[in-house]
């Protein structure tokens, strides 16, 4: 009966490995640049380094966190059915064993070490900004973000980003996520995003892109994506930054570099009244 018993916990835990492994398969199917309804797993990514960020969790990390649990519960199910006091009357007077120690030891140390250096390198391409042709400065407020794109790029203007109140949506716009201008950038370039804040800390996210930096007061930050299919991905602000927080989408399009200069131009009469953008630091630096 026990045996029995014992075979069918082992059997729920194979079965649960494998529903989880089918459940992030299916995050493959999820819509790139916005959430997916019941979406399990990481977003659909259109970067090299979300693409990068993804095969490390979906290969690497999701399981290894998976395996060492599940591998921890067998060993004390197993130890609670082969050691219980039933089979065992008389307690074992063992209390140390210097070899097993070592192994127990040993071995969450190469696990670690394991993951490191996977780690290391992704972090590595997230935080060094390659060559860039396009520099946008990104500069959070209460509760709106504001791009300025500079002058010696193309740009010399500078416009507001807010969210369409709901009386505002037209077909195909997401509530709470659409807004009254997006930002463009062009596809297949390297675009370096200088984010600052003018009040509270934000937090610049958008997670197709795996780009998540925070906006702090008198401080600018860096980072960077490389957007491989043109759309519209949308983000938001990740850091909790007063009472309409949830009220501050990011909307990007990516287009082709025909598009992009002609949005450029169009945007310079568009956005003229806002006044010539400051020259941010070149995308070399």
């Amino acid at each position: 009966m026990q045996k029995s018993t014992f075979s069918r916990l082992v059997g729920a835990i194979g079965g649960s490995w494998i529903g989880l492994t089918l459940s992030c398969g299916a995050a493959l199917a999820q819509v790139e640049g916005r959430p997916t309804p019941g979406g399990i797993g990481l977003p659909a990514m259109v970067t090299p380094v979300g693409l990068e960020t993804q095969q490390f969790y979906n290969n690497i990390l999701l399981p290894m966190i998976t395996l060492i649990p599940i591998f921890v519960l067998g060993l004390l199910v197993y130890v609670m059915w082969r050691f219980n006091e039933k089979r065992n009357p008389v307690a074992s007077k063992n209390h140390h064993n210097v070899p097993l120690e070592i192994v127990w030891t040993s071995i969450p140390c190469l696990i670690l070490a394991g993951l490191a250096f996977p780690s290391l390198a992704l972090l590595t391409h997230q935080v060094i900004v390659p060559e860039a042709s396009v520099t946008i400065k990104v500069t959070g407020n209460q509760w709106y973000w504001k791009y300025e794109y500079p002058q010696d790029q193309g740009g010399g203007f500078a416009f507001e980003q807010r969210v369409k109140p709901d009386s505002e949506l037209q077909a195909g716009d997401l509530r709470m996520l659409s807004v009254d201008n997006e930002a463009v950038v062009p596809v297949g370039e390297v675009v370096k995003v200088q984010v600052t804040s003018s009040d509270v800390i934000h937090a610049f996210g958008i997670p197709s892109f795996a780009v998540r930096m925070d906006a702090i007061p008198g401080r600018l930050n860096e980072t960077w994506f490389k957007v491989e299919k043109a759309g519209i991905y949308y983000g938001e602000c990740f850091f909790i930054c007063g009472k309409d927080h949830a009220f501050m989408p990011i909307a990007i399009r990516a287009v082709s570099r025909p598009e992009y200069e002609k949005w450029l131009a169009e945007a310079k009469e568009k956005f003229a009244s806002n006044g010539p953008a400051r020259q941010v630091a070149a995308a070399n630096q």
